[in-house]
């Protein structure tokens, strides 16, 4: 029996289209390489960057004609749920391809993101089961592409992934999800409270083995790293950053008081 490559499950993982499947093959690489049942062989070049796998359903479309998300209306309260569910379904995504796509790291950095993939599943199964319970599932509602669009355009060059995906998307999850577990928890649902704490313990996480490997690359590139995150937010994002930011849970995700300056005078621009 030989051991699976690194690389094949990653891209087994990727271009698996059903989400129970993806979540069980995820849970079951990651034991296998936390086992040392996974071969890794660094090198060898990856496929262009595909649709990765996803269900039929929900359908893709622009961010403005993805639908309301009050809670106070059932409807609305199932959309956001659809919503967040639908982010873990994509960055378990988004760890496999970090894990796919780029070759030439350390062996540490695919451990890292492999617990990270490992870590969206979950999620994403908590979420979904939650979903249930309220009479929806993943898929009834549109949403958009977001993500992963980012995802294609740093398809290029991990330390530019390493910024923009975790430091500026799942960043962004850590601004506004206390927020939505104010308005979860006076529209009374605890359940899905207790959810999103630990969806957020998680994602601090996840934030900061961005951190981490973005600073790694900066490093081994004679770059200094809060220049080089301004300039990757001027290039790519536009300069466009929304704050207000929860910068406690920033901090833990390594962010550096410097950047922190740098993101509320941009935030302040574009108020």
């Amino acid at each position: 029996m030989h051991n699976h490559s690194l690389f094949e499950i990653a891209k087994q993982c990727l271009d698996c289209t059903d989400p129970d499947t993806k979540v069980r093959l995820t849970h079951f690489y990651f034991r296998q390489w936390r086992d040392g049942l996974v071969d890794f062989v660094p090198g060898g070049t990856p496929a262009p960057l595909p649709v990765p796998g996803k269900p039929e359903l929900p359908q893709l479309v622009p961010p403005s004609r993805v639908a309301r998300r009050s809670v106070n209306t059932e409807k609305g309260h199932k959309a956001l749920m659809h919503a967040i569910c639908h982010i873990e379904f994509n960055a378990i995504n988004l760890a496999w391809d970090a894990v796919y796509r780029f070759r030439n790291m350390p062996e540490e950095y695919y451990g890292d993101w492999l617990q990270v993939a490992d870590e969206e599943a979950y999620h994403f199964a908590l979420l979904r089961e939650r979903l249930n319970q309220l009479g929806g599932d993943y898929g009834d509602f549109n949403a958009h592409n977001g993500l992963w669009e980012m995802a294609c355009k740093t398809d290029h060059d991990v330390m530019t992934r390493m910024a923009l995906v975790p430091r500026v998307l799942e960043a962004r999850g850590l601004d506004v999800t206390p927020g939505i577990m104010n308005r979860l928890r006076n529209a009374g649902d605890l359940r899905t409270v207790s959810l999103l704490e630990i969806i957020l313990r998680d994602e601090v996480g996840h934030v900061e083995i961005g951190t981490r490997w973005f600073r790694y690359l900066c490093k081994q590139r004679e770059l200094d790293p809060v220049q080089t995150f301004e300039q990757l937010l001027d290039e790519y994002m536009k300069g466009h950053v929304k704050g207000p930011f929860h910068e406690e849970a920033r901090i833990k995700a390594g962010f550096s008081e410097p950047e922190l300056v740098m993101l509320r005078k941009k935030a302040g621009n574009h108020e």
